[in-house]
């Protein structure tokens, strides 16, 4: 964005998101330990959001290796042996990887106990253990009626249209629709797993129905949606591509939805996959104010 875009528009201030962070973490701290965030490491595609996010915050970068746990409590170990308890970790690290005494056994990114001493209540995560439920791409057929249910209230914003093969109405029509929805494994994640019925030959969609029928509660079916449209520049050239938005909430002493979020857009101009796993961008986003 050019400086006029800012002079000329009522712009939110959007720099607090690290701030934002520091006091969910407070807010959770158990006595007043040390606040980490976990990360996998500098293999790791978000590793430069990691370091950055961890020094804007003014909380701890933290390796598996550098942590430990005793006695149920999680310290992290410092220069010349000196230990320091944690009180709360935000982690970057998928549930499987977590604690290889509870989890993948092989883990290598994780930290052996970490669940202990969890349970035990002497350190919290912010983003708990069992929270990817959400991820689950099943789940989200049922968020409507998560909301009624608990709520008592219509959602205001619709899901897209979304169908379950493990109820046989829906997969019934999924079967015989097929050819115009878009099929998502349950099972991936990062754009994997993503099959659109109208870019599959016959045999391709007959393959993928015998797979529907033999594991219905691996997939769901939706309709498309067709994405904003963004202008990007690309080398001297402004050309337009596919796009969403993903919205951070922080929940502490109290819930703050942050005034802007991460756009994403495609590389292909026929693609509808964002992900930065499979070379997606990213651009900053501002929200005008009324």
């Amino acid at each position: 964005a050019s400086p006029e875009t800012f002079q000329n528009n009522k712009i939110f201030d959007n720099r607090h998101y690290s701030s934002l962070l520091r006091k969910t973490m407070d807010y959770v701290n158990v006595d007043n330990g040390l606040e980490v965030i976990l990360t996998p490491g500098r293999y790791n595609s978000a590793y430069f959001e990691h370091s950055y996010l961890a020094e804007k915050a003014g909380v701890v970068l933290a390796y598996a290796d550098d942590l430990i746990v005793e006695d149920n409590v999680v310290y992290y170990k410092g220069l010349f042996d000196k230990k320091d308890k944690v009180g709360v970790i935000y982690r970057r690290i998928s549930d499987e990887y977590l604690d290889p005494l509870v989890f993948e056994s092989t883990s290598l990114l994780g930290v052996p106990n970490l669940f202990q001493a969890y349970a035990a209540g002497n350190v919290a995560i912010i983003n708990a253990f069992g929270n990817g439920l959400a991820d689950d791409k099943g789940i989200y057929y049922f968020v409507p009626k998560m909301v009624e249910y608990y709520l008592g209230e219509k959602p205001i914003m619709k899901n897209a249209p979304t169908y379950l093969p493990y109820f046989e109405e829906d997969r019934k029509f999924v079967l015989e629709n097929l050819h115009w929805l878009v099929i998502k494994d349950v099972a991936e994640a990062g754009g994997y797993g993503v099959m659109f019925g109208k870019d599959m030959d016959s045999a391709k969609q007959e393959e993928l129905k015998e797979l529907i029928c033999k594991e219905p509660r691996r997939w769901i079916a939706q309709e498309v949606i067709d994405f904003i449209d963004l202008e990007i520049i690309e080398g001297e050239e402004t050309v337009s591509r596919k796009s969403d938005l993903r919205v951070f909430v922080l929940s502490g002493d109290d819930t703050v939805v942050w005034p802007s979020g991460l756009t994403r857009y495609t590389r292909n101009p026929d693609s509808f996959i964002v992900n930065s796993s499979q070379g997606g961008g990213f651009k900053d986003t501002w929200v005008l104010k009324k």
